[in-house]
């Protein structure tokens, strides 16, 4: 059922001249299910409230509940299309007065880590793009139909969301900053090992993957006494976000996956200073694939030790001192840093191996980031102590990995497995740090089994891979010619 609610809002959407990629539904789609699920919060609190003969104070006003102007009911709890506004009518309702009202919750708000600021920044920083009031009414109907009651709907919901985000990667607009495969965050929070207890923190959050990963490890043990599922909720998982569709997403995703109130900022992690950050702000798990390739302005800069315009470089630094004394952190960058000889990547190693012990290094195969032509690498470091020895394992499933065959836990058992304990194999080895040179800090991957062996692929996999491939082109040229 929820599948084809899915499909059926995607298509609405394609056929609106506001909405013209995967990431404008998946936006439209978010704004959306986020109200409506609001709605049943709320509905939930106001039940319980009188159970226990208590009064229950509304977050909105009777006039914009979802069930006043999206989905009012008659008797039998049908929607009543009498009392429904539909076109131009619920366009403006929902430009001129709703969303108005809501960015207004984020100066009313008592702190940034309540539900009322996160509505405030929602509506304040994304717009309806659906330029239609009866697609809008259609869309709104269907949304309706979605239930956020019990954990399996969750579940179901929270997978059908992901897949979402997954085709953003290939959507353009750099919707691929917004996804890193799922099995490869399952196998960083696997050799992290969080317990409850450490707080998480993610501070270029995304679609918020590695901490719903991370929630979805840690919440799986069915002896969690009440305290414990507390914690959870509250105290443990942390983000930052700097773009309005992700921070948007990173929310939606967060509640889908069983988290009620997300202690997701919006905000630029980078323009704070590392000077500033002091004990009470540092975190036991780090968690993250920063973006790379982008380019800090001078004074973003200016907070860092290591001056350097490449934004994954920053965010490094920034994890490295946000740590706690002893704390983990696993993140995801691009090979090169392992070897470049710039002074800034120079330096970072230099800093990396001398405050942290850097003690396993996973080298990602080509094609692990579907639509990113650059190979990446996954660095897990303990902060405190330097590092002595580095284990590598090099991942090479076997196969040349794309759209139609990407990587899978499966291509990742044997890396989790040798991890545990350091051990050698024709993929694994270990380097001793004492025989770097000193002047250059190279890390770079150096198999001395052999390295990578080519992979040809089959002919079908690549006539696959094609179609797959011309589909897409089609679906941009539809596009092009819808905005035309």
């Amino acid at each position: 059922m929820f599948e084809q609610a899915f499909k059926n809002i995607d298509d609405i959407l394609h056929k609106d001249a506001g909405c013209t990629s995967e990431l404008d539904y998946t936006e439209q789609s978010s704004w959306l299910l986020f109200l409506k699920y609001l709605d049943a919060l709320e509905q939930d609190k106001a039940m319980e409230a009188e159970l226990e003969g208590k009064y229950y104070l509304y977050i909105l006003d009777s006039e914009y509940r979802w069930e006043r102007w999206a989905a009012p009911k008659n008797e039998k709890g049908e929607i009543d299309h009498n009392c429904t506004l539909t076109g131009d009518d619920l366009k403006d309702f929902v430009n001129n007065k709703l969303f108005p009202y809501l960015y207004g919750f984020k100066q009313k708000a008592s702190g940034p880590d309540t539900i009322q600021y996160k509505i405030g920044e929602i509506f304040g920083e994304i717009k309806n793009r659906i330029q239609s009031g009866y697609n809008l009414r259609e869309v709104v109907e269907i949304v309706d139909s979605l239930r956020f009651r019990s954990q399996t709907e969750k579940h179901e919901l929270s997978h059908l969301y992901e897949a979402k985000i997954k085709n953003m990667g290939n959507a353009g607009r750099n919707g691929g900053e917004y996804y890193t495969p799922r099995p490869l965050i399952r196998a960083m929070v696997r050799v992290v090992n969080p317990h409850i207890g450490q707080r998480i923190y993610d501070g270029a959050v995304g679609s918020a993957g590695f901490l719903c990963e991370a929630f979805d490890y840690l919440s799986r043990n069915p002896t969690l006494t009440t305290n414990q599922q507390e914690i959870l909720q509250k105290r443990t998982f942390y983000g930052k976000e700097k773009k309005s569709l992700a921070y948007v997403i990173a929310i939606m995703n967060m509640i889908l996956h069983g988290i009620d109130t997300p202690n997701i900022i919006h905000t630029n992690t980078l323009a704070e200073n590392l000077s500033d950050i002091q004990d009470r702000d540092r975190f036991d798990v780090v968690l993250a694939n920063p973006p790379f390739g982008g380019k800090e302005r001078k004074e973003v800069q200016q907070n860092f030790p290591i001056k350097t315009g490449e934004t994954a470089f920053l965010f490094l630094q920034h994890f490295i001192k946000i740590l706690k004394a002893g704390g983990q952190g696993a993140v995801v960058i691009k090979n090169t840093f392992l070897s470049n000889g710039d002074n800034a990547s120079l330096s970072l190693r230099k800093l990396l191996l001398e405050s942290c012990n850097l003690h396993t290094v996973l080298d990602c195969p080509g094609g692990t980031f579907q639509g990113a032509g650059v190979k990446t690498v996954v660095l897990f470091f303990q902060k405190g102590t330097s590092t002595r020895k580095i284990w590598y394992y090099q991942l090479n499933p076997g196969r040349n990995m794309g759209k139609t065959n990407p990587l899978n836990d499966d291509d990742l058992a044997e890396f989790i497995e040798l991890q545990k304990n350091f051990a050698d194999s024709p993929k694994s080895w270990t380097l001793d740090t004492s025989g770097i040179d000193k002047t250059s800090f190279d890390l770079s991957v150096k198999n001395p089994n052999g390295g990578e062996e080519i992979v040809y692929r089959a002919p079908q996999q690549v006539m696959d891979e094609i179609s797959v491939l011309d589909a897409e082109s089609a679906e941009i040229l539809r596009s092009i010619r819808a905005m035309l």
